[in-house]
This record gives C-alpha cells, sequence and structure tokens, in this order.
C-alpha cells in the first residue's frame, strides 16, 4: 500500500465503519453501545485525517474528493436512521437533516454538472462537528451516564442533536440560495 493511497483508505474505511456500528446497536447490551461509540469516534475522526494527510502530502485525488462526502453521508444518515429507529435520537431533527443532507447533495451535482463549485461553509464545518458530537452521546443510550447529576448523556445528545437540525437548515438554506444565484448567472 502506497501512502498514496491511505486517504481514500481511511475514507472508505469511514463508509464501511457504519456496518459494524448499527449491528452492535441491534443488541439490547450496554457493552455493545459502547464498543458501537469507539467504533463510531475512530469514523468521525478518519473524517479529519483523510483531508489533512491528503493535503499535507499532495495526494489529493479526484476519486477522494468524490468519495469523501458520500462516507460522511452515509456514516451520518445511517447512524440517524438507526438512532431514530432505537428511540434514541427524536423524529423531526432527524428528517431535517437527512433531508437537508439530500438537498444540499443534489444541489451540488446540479452545478457540478454545470462546472460549478459551492464550498463548504465554516458554518457548515460547525454542524458538522456539532452533528458528530451529539450522535455520540446518543449512541450510549440509556447506557450512557449523568453528568454533573443534571442531565443523562442522552438528554445532552438529543439537545445537541436539535441544535445541529437548526445549524443544519440554516446551512441548507444558504447552500440552495447560493447555489440560485449560481443558476441564474449571479454571484456566489
Amino acid at each position: 500500500m502506497s501512502i498514496r493511497n491511505l486517504p481514500n483508505l481511511l475514507t472508505i474505511a469511514r463508509t464501511i465503519a457504519i456496518v459494524p456500528i448499527v449491528a452492535l446497536l441491534l443488541w439490547s447490551d450496554p457493552t455493545a453501545r459502547w464498543i458501537a461509540l469507539l467504533l463510531y469516534t475512530a469514523a468521525c475522526l478518519t473524517d479529519f485525517l483523510d483531508g489533512y494527510i491528503a493535503r499535507r502530502l499532495s495526494v489529493e485525488t479526484p476519486f477522494g474528493r468524490m468519495l469523501d462526502p458520500i462516507a460522511d453521508k452515509v456514516l451520518v444518515s445511517g447512524l440517524i436512521v438507526m438512532l431514530v429507529a432505537t428511540g434514541d435520537a427524536p423524529v423531526i431533527p432527524a428528517i431535517i437533516i437527512i433531508f437537508r443532507e439530500l438537498l444540499v447533495s443534489g444541489v451540488r451535482e446540479q452545478l457540478a454538472s454545470r462546472g460549478v463549485t459551492l464550498h463548504v461553509t465554516q458554518l457548515a464545518k460547525w454542524k458538522t462537528t456539532v452533528q458528530m458530537v451529539s450522535m455520540g452521546f446518543l449512541i450510549p443510550g440509556s447506557a450512557g451516564f449523568s453528568l454533573f447529576g443534571l442531565f443523562t448523556t442522552l438528554e445532552l445528545g438529543q439537545a445537541l442533536f436539535w441544535i445541529a437540525a437548526l445549524l443544519t437548515a440554516i446551512t441548507g438554506w444558504s447552500y440552495v440560495a447560493a447555489a440560485t444565484r449560481q443558476i441564474e448567472g449571479g454571484a456566489p
């Protein structure tokens, strides 16, 4: 294996990671939840590492640029569906997040067919961070623990999930507005 392939292998690993994470969440065993959290954390780290390594070593590829957002959506959407199914994530923010991910993917595809790139905003990066952190608190579910006697990790995860949905709606609206301007011939 060449170091040149490492970023793409990390991205592929992130895509595949959803399978054992979902399998572990299907068990009612608390230990399985914590193992799922460890796998999820590792998958989230690959989201940072693949891009960092590719840029740092100047080994960015069109395949990697195409696969990275797909890996993110597979991991996030698959996990959200599973967390809703287990009753750990609220449905409304889940719908908002998944709808936005699909909408923005479609918008990006439409713009790409016109040779236009829709750049990731700083707020969208924060949105992704809040999404990932919220799901990290949701994964343990009832196997989680109390934080300072004020609330449980599950309750914190659910609150952060609502915040992630709000950021998701805002960034989705921003991307659609920017894309509309691009399609109509205006500036981004």
